[in-house]
C-alpha cells in the first residue's frame, strides 16, 4: 500500500465519521472532481476545442462540489446558482487579465527541460492558463456560497419571523467572518504552494524585482486575486439571492 492511498483511506474514514452520510458524499466529491479533471486534461490533450471544454465542465465541477458537499437541497440550490453567477463574472475578469499579464505558456525555469522539444504541440497555451484559472478559483467561490446559504438558512428555520431586510443584514455579518476565514485560507494555500519556488529563488539570488515578473509568481498571485474577486462577491450574491427566494416563496404560500 502506497502513503498517498493509505491517507484517501484515513481521510475516508474520518469523513464518514465526522459526517457520516454527507461526509461520505463530500468524499465522492472530491474524488469525481479529480476525474473530471484528469478527463478535461485528456480531451484537451485529443484537442477537444477548450473553450467548449471549459463550457461543460465548469458547471459540472460546482455541481458536484456542492450538491455532494451538502444534504439541504435549498442550500445546494441557492449555493449552486450564485456560485455559477459569480464564476461568470470572474471568468470575464479572468480572460482581460490573462491577457494583459501574459503569464501563459512555461517560465524560464523550464528552459532546459524544452531544449530540444517542439512547443507546436497546436494547443493554445492562453486558453490553458485561463481554464486552470477558473477550475483555481470554483473551490473558494463553491465553500463561500454554502457556507453562506447554510448560515442564513439555518437563521431563518430559528426566526420563521424575520424579514428580508433584517436576513440581508445578518448576511452581511455572517459574511464578514466567512470573508475573514475564506481569505485566510487562499492566502496559505499561495503560501503552501509557493514557498519551495521562493526558497529556490532566494538560494539563486533573485531580486524582488525579478520575483514579482516572474512567470509563475505572476500566475499564482492571479489566481489568488481571482478567488479574492470571487468569494468577495459570493458573500453579497448570495445573502440577496437566499433572501429574494425565501421571501418569494413566503408569498406564495
Amino acid at each position: 500500500m502506497t502513503t498517498l492511498t493509505a491517507l484517501l483511506i484515513i481521510l475516508l474514514i474520518l469523513m464518514i465519521i465526522v459526517g457520516g452520510k454527507t461526509g461520505l458524499k463530500s468524499y465522492l466529491s472530491v474524488v469525481i472532481n479529480a476525474c473530471l479533471i484528469i478527463l478535461v486534461a485528456l480531451l484537451i490533450s485529443w484537442g477537444v476545442n477548450i473553450i467548449l471544454v471549459g463550457i461543460i465542465f465548469i458547471p459540472l465541477k460546482l455541481l458536484t462540489i456542492i450538491y455532494l458537499g451538502t444534504h439541504d437541497y435549498t442550500v445546494a440550490k441557492n449555493a449552486f446558482l450564485t456560485a455559477l453567477c459569480v464564476s461568470l463574472i470572474v471568468m470575464l475578469i479572468i480572460i482581460l487579465l490573462e491577457s494583459l499579464a501574459q503569464t501563459q505558456g512555461f517560465g524560464d525555469q523550464a528552459g532546459e527541460e524544452l531544449i530540444g522539444l517542439s512547443l507546436n504541440v497546436g494547443i493554445s497555451f492562453a486558453q490553458i492558463a485561463i481554464l486552470v484559472a477558473i477550475f483555481s478559483m470554483l473551490g473558494a467561490i463553491a465553500e463561500a456560497s454554502v457556507a453562506m446559504s447554510a448560515g442564513l438558512l439555518e437563521l431563518k428555520r430559528h426566526d420563521p419571523n424575520i424579514t428580508q431586510k433584517q436576513l440581508i443584514k445578518s448576511g452581511n455579518e455572517v459574511g464578514s467572518d466567512v470573508l475573514g476565514t475564506a481569505m485566510n485560507t487562499i492566502l496559505f494555500g499561495l503560501f503552501g504552494s509557493f514557498l519551495p519556488i521562493f526558497i529556490w529563488y532566494m538560494r539563486l539570488n533573485y531580486s524582488l524585482f525579478e520575483i514579482l515578473n516572474d512567470k509563475l509568481f505572476v500566475d499564482e498571485f492571479l489566481i489568488i486575486v481571482y478567488s479574492f474577486i470571487g468569494v468577495l462577491l459570493t458573500v453579497p450574491l448570495t445573502t440577496i439571492l437566499l433572501a429574494h427566494t425565501l421571501t418569494h416563496n413566503e408569498l406564495k404560500k
